[in-house]
């Protein structure tokens, strides 16, 4: 599973980056300021959009929470120690 997650450096995108790690999931990061301007990332995800965003295998998820549930349904996370993805 590849993954890609929008970024703007919040513990929360720290906590998606210790998930994915945690499942051996390779990612490549896009940075706020770097890599895209806020503007750019409420035209792509909608002005409500929280960070992180992140997409597997290049179907857009969402965010921490909607990752880790769609993760969850997957059975990827089921070995994980429960502070894990705390």
């Amino acid at each position: 599973m590849q993954a890609v997650i929008y970024s703007n450096g919040s513990q929360e995108c720290e906590r998606l980056q210790m998930l994915l790690k945690s499942i051996s999931t390779e990612y490549l990061q896009y940075n706020i300021g770097e890599d895209f301007t806020q503007t750019q990332f409420q035209q792509e995800f909608g002005a409500d959009a929280e960070y992180p965003q992140c997409a597997l295998d290049n179907k857009h998820i969402g965010g921490l929470k909607d990752t880790l549930h769609f993760l969850d349904k997957l059975g990827a996370i089921n070995n994980l120690h429960p502070t894990a993805v705390q």
